[in-house]
């Protein structure tokens, strides 16, 4: 509501500045102050915000969660190059084991070249997947993982590893 109190001073304004050429001297100095101010103000107001850093929208805050990471299952779990070298398209099942509705969870991806002894870590990137899930249902999933190619050398024998992360669920 303040925001037509301003409106109405900003019409004001142009409508005297209009009509006298006094005013118009006056008026455009003290304008340039004030919009100086309000924009310092408004700057400080931003930096000392405390809720300017939203919380993770995956976190899961109480002391039990609805749906633990064992009670999902990821099958037929597939990857598939997806144009660059190092972009894959990951695509599989998701199953709910819980009693709770499955709203969306985060699954991690680890990819190492097994083409030599030890595996060389090429490394690991997390997805947010949302999958609404009824317990004891399946759904298919689908996302993108994406990892450097630090040293310039080509993938030759890949090894996944994934795990599923900070599920968030809910009841009925």
């Amino acid at each position: 509501m303040i925001w037509i109190i301003a409106a109405l001073a900003g019409i004001l304004i142009v409508y005297f500045a209009m009509r006298s050429s006094r005013f118009r001297h006056l008026a455009e100095p003290v304008l340039s102050v004030l919009v100086a101010i309000g924009l310092g103000v408004a700057f400080v107001v931003w930096m000392t915000d405390d809720n300017r850093s939203s919380p993770d929208p995956v976190s899961n805050t109480s002391s039990s969660p609805l749906i633990k990471p064992e009670e999902l299952a990821l099958e037929k779990v597939r990857f598939a190059r997806n144009g660059t070298d190092f972009s894959f398209r990951a695509t599989g099942t998701v199953r709910n084991n819980s009693s709770a509705y499955l709203d969306y969870f985060r699954l991690t991806a680890i990819l190492e070249d097994c083409a030599e002894t030890p595996c060389r870590l090429i490394g690991e990137d997390t997805a947010l997947i949302l999958a609404r899930v009824p317990p004891g249902e399946s759904h298919e999933i689908s996302t993108f993982f994406t990892f450097p190619n630090r040293l310039g050398v080509p993938l030759k024998t890949p090894r996944w590893t994934t795990r599923i992360e900070s599920v968030v669920g809910h009841r009925l």
